[in-house]
């Protein structure tokens, strides 16, 4: 890399270093994120006309770890609307489009082994139609169940094997049972040097009162259950220097990096 881009990289890994460190500027951060909260903030972005129901700062981040990683298997637990399958979609697209430029070949969709695995309890036929009938629908694979279920929690693992990078996305049921079983089960894919990211771990952060008709709040959350996985699992760590950079994030202590 040139000189000049390695400075500013160091420059900018001491600013993220204070922004971490600033407790002000934390609390701050907390504050906003619970009046937004109580406004849906998050339910209002959309990528490549799909919601996506992810802070900006997020769909940032994860853009950064899938260009870092340059994964061949996303798996994504939680659909909803879509929007995070068409943005995975979209983002291995563009790694194999740069492959190709860089190898001075033709750039083939159909050749690629780069694809998005998508798990969900209830893929509502509406949301169906419209991912399957987006762009971006030939990288995508959905299997409609729990994620938690043995069998498929099997089938993924049996999709997984075809791979080589492997990242996680978790993002489906938020209480603590359901994630611990999840970063059980899906945890271990991840490959070396690639991220298992824990969504929603910012509901330990805001009151209880934030989520009435949730069975989910402080002290039964991602985040806890992340805690609890960490206890076990050295292979892990929490790569705070991404919460630090974005402050803004619905995934405190949630981007866990395989070391």
């Amino acid at each position: 890399m040139p000189d000049h881009y390695l400075r500013f990289k160091k420059e900018c890994d001491a600013e993220i270093e204070r922004q971490g460190a600033d407790v002000t500027l934390r609390e701050l951060t907390v504050s906003w994120m619970e009046k937004a909260n109580r406004l849906k903030y998050s339910y209002h972005f959309e990528w490549l006309g799909r919601p996506i129901i992810q802070y900006p700062q997020d769909i940032v981040a994860m853009q950064e770890i899938i260009w870092q990683v340059k994964p061949d298997l996303i798996i994504e637990t939680g659909i909803a609307h879509g929007g995070s399958l068409v943005f995975s979609a979209s983002m291995l697209a563009l790694l194999d489009m740069a492959d190709a430029i860089e190898q001075g070949t033709t750039f083939d969709p159909r050749q690629s082994r780069r694809k998005v695995l998508g798990i969900d309890i209830d893929i509502r036929p509406h949301n169906r139609e419209a991912i399957e009938s987006h762009p971006m629908f030939s990288r995508i694979q959905m299997i409609q169940g729990s994620s938690i279920d043995p069998e498929i929690i099997d089938r993924v693992h049996r999709i997984a094997a075809d791979h080589s990078r492997v990242l996680v996305c978790l993002d489906s049921n938020h209480t603590h049972a359901h994630v611990l079983a999840e970063l059980q089960a899906y945890a271990p894919l991840v490959s070396k040097g690639s991220y298992c990211v824990v969504f929603d771990t910012i509901i330990e952060d805001m009151p209880a009162d934030m989520f009435p008709d949730r069975p989910w709040g402080p002290g039964n959350n991602p985040k806890t259950a992340v805690w609890e996985y960490l206890k076990d699992h050295p292979e892990f760590e929490i790569d705070k220097s991404i919460e630090h950079k974005l402050l803004i994030t619905a995934a405190p202590h949630g981007f866990l990096k395989r070391t």
